[in-house]
């Protein structure tokens, strides 16, 4: 489960530990991973193994899965949500902090699908699980630099399902969350001098973790996880009705995405993680 101390992660690790299963919890921050430890086995997780590395680390991957075969023998599936986040325009954003969302993402799959999909074919089965974004085939606003890396992300993995066509049993699943509730918007980088929200209606992650765990037990190549049509409506007009949707995405933006409250500049968890802001649920209302 990388990225399994916090939001998406987190929550689909407690919804497997639920059903009894042998967990490895990946994540940047080992203070945040005792906790996600904690909540695991306390609704009955086989067993629970937290190891704290950086998926962008161009040996993260590597080191990852050499442990979580040592303590096991085998991966039956793969969860990767890790992720970071930052608002600005892109002319605005230090090239720093754009270049770390994508490399996060970008990169951070590359290593994972590289280190890991070679046990997966040796095994002759396993699932690999993505969670990308509604992003990830959209784009919006002061959100460039999270667009740029989700849509990447996305190349990779639509590519990953085409090469992995040879071996039956090997599975790459894509999840597409809309707006979720989780810690993301707080922890993110910010450059827009307004606080972030998720945009209404918003959804639980416990509902983005049962599609993960649907996934796993029976693979599909893509899954939106949207709340209602929005989804599908959003990606439509994007592509079939480009200038209106350029016209009122801005506007839009702004009124849903971004709060009155002034915020200073911040690079948020980008380059180091935010141990006391991680968790499953952020702070705003769901639709139920």
């Amino acid at each position: 489960m990388v990225g399994g101390s916090s939001g998406i992660g987190l929550s689909a690790a407690t919804a497997f530990a639920s059903r009894g299963e042998y967990l490895v919890l990946v994540s940047r921050s080992g203070q945040a991973l005792d906790a996600a430890e904690k909540a695991c086995r306390a609704v009955g997780a086989g067993a629970v193994d937290v190891v704290v590395d950086d998926i962008a680390d161009s040996g993260g991957a590597a080191r990852i899965v050499a442990k979580t075969m040592d303590l096991h023998g085998r991966i039956d599936v793969v969860v990767h949500s890790a992720t970071v986040m930052a608002y600005g325009t892109v002319e605005s954003m230090p090239a720093e902090v754009f270049n770390t969302v994508v490399d996060t993402a970008i990169h951070g799959t590359l290593h994972l699908a590289q280190a890991v999909l070679p046990v997966l074919r040796n095994q002759r089965r396993g699932v690999f699980i993505a969670v990308n974004s509604l992003l990830g085939s959209i784009t919006v606003p002061q959100m460039g630099a999270y667009s740029t890396a989700k849509w990447g992300q996305r190349a990779i993995l639509r590519t990953l399902q085409q090469e992995t066509r040879d071996e039956r049993g090997v599975h790459v699943c894509i999840v597409s969350p809309g707006s979720i509730n989780t810690p993301v918007y707080d922890q993110a980088a910010n450059y827009t001098g307004r606080a972030a929200r998720p945009p209404i209606p918003v959804l639980s992650p416990d509902r983005v973790a049962a599609a993960i765990v649907r996934l796993a037990d029976r693979p599909r190549r893509h899954v939106s996880v949207p709340v209602g049509p929005a989804n599908p409506l959003i990606i439509s007009a994007f592509r079939c009705l480009p200038s209106l949707y350029d016209w009122l995405v801005g506007p839009l933006f702004r009124l849903a995405a971004l709060t009155k409250k002034a915020v200073s500049p911040t690079t948020g968890n980008v380059f180091e993680p935010v141990a006391t802001g991680e968790r499953a649920f952020g702070r705003w209302p769901v639709k139920r």
